[in-house]
């Protein structure tokens, strides 16, 4: 997953998991102290709480479509979304090249084209479906970097969990709603690569919040002419300022505080878990339920990233020997 992820550190393990896993190593894989064990849980409960945000955010954006529609949730987002990034990280303008410039407004309208997507999906499938068809653009990306036979297999596998989910043809779920989930998907790899590139260019997240400014200058004119005066009524805002909160803020908090003790491996297999998440959230709070078939489509998704996930790090390991 939704500019759905974090800064350009967590975007990147996302897909492209290039620490060596510290929980593998002696003393941390297999903490012997009650206390060990639960140091060692305080960084996974941290990810599985800002997927929770995540997903249960992307929940209240639907809720909010029927007010705003699909565009202005995303403008709403965004704007908010920048406006306490810029309070938070007051980012310098100075001292920049025109190459960071480029880097960062690339980063900014691939975030904004995949929330775009992700929200035109949402509001026509159900957001299981949506996350589960969106996960499969970083599970790609992690197949070509890593250029293993076995994630060719993990992607099969992926695939057929697609097929399954899409019940032989796309027309069952709205084909223009998985095709927009897709390209989500395409834009969220595309987010993974300009993260990083970010990270490297601007200190801590003045990079993010940056970018953030840019996808919502895009999305301005969207949000605009969909919702025009509707934007501005103060439940509405309201509800865009908690969606915002939800789904960017407080996850990226989250998972920076975590990161800072959890290796991206296990980062990465953390977050494959969430189309389970979303179809949680879409059951609890849109009574999205799931057929059997629908959620043996997701878990084999889940199966196919965690794995993929796995045997890149252990490449990795065995590289590092």
């Amino acid at each position: 997953m939704n500019d759905q992820r974090s800064t350009a550190e967590p975007a990147a393990a996302v897909a492209v998991p290039e620490a060596v896993s510290a929980l593998d190593e002696p003393g941390h894989g297999r903490p012997g102290r009650p206390g060990a064990r639960r140091a060692a849980l305080g960084p996974v409960a941290l990810v599985v709480a800002g997927g929770l945000s995540v997903q249960f955010g992307a929940a209240v954006a639907v809720l909010l479509m029927p007010r705003a529609g699909a565009l202005g949730v995303v403008t709403l987002r965004l704007v908010a979304a920048a406006l306490v990034l810029l309070v938070i990280c007051r980012p310098k303008l100075r001292g920049h090249s025109r190459a960071d410039w480029g880097t960062v407004v690339a980063f900014g309208i691939a975030m904004g084209a995949m929330n775009t997507l992700f929200y035109q999906a949402a509001d026509r499938i159900p957001l299981g479906a949506a996350v589960t068809l969106e996960v499969l653009g970083p599970l790609v990306l992690s197949v070509v970097v890593s250029r293993r036979l076995v994630n060719l297999v993990w992607a099969g596998v992926a695939l057929g969990g697609v097929l399954l989910l899409s019940g032989g043809g796309f027309d069952r779920l709205d084909p223009v709603g998985a095709a927009c989930a897709l390209g989500a998907g395409a834009m969220w790899a595309a987010y993974i690569v300009f993260s990083a590139r970010t990270g490297r260019r601007f200190p801590q997240a003045d990079g993010l919040a940056l970018a953030m400014v840019v996808a919502a200058v895009l999305s301005l004119p969207l949000g605009i002419m969909e919702a025009g005066s509707r934007l501005l009524v103060p439940s509405t805002l309201a509800l865009g300022v908690a969606v915002a909160v939800l789904s960017s803020v407080l996850p990226y908090t989250l998972e920076l505080m975590a990161l800072r003790r959890l290796p991206a491996p296990t980062f990465a297999i953390l977050m494959s878990l969430e189309p389970a998440i979303a179809a949680t959230a879409g059951f609890l709070i849109l009574d999205q339920a799931l057929s059997t078939t629908d959620a043996l489509a997701i878990a084999l998704v889940i199966g196919a990233s965690m794995g993929a996930v796995r045997a890149t790090s252990r490449r990795g390991r065995m590289e590092g020997t």
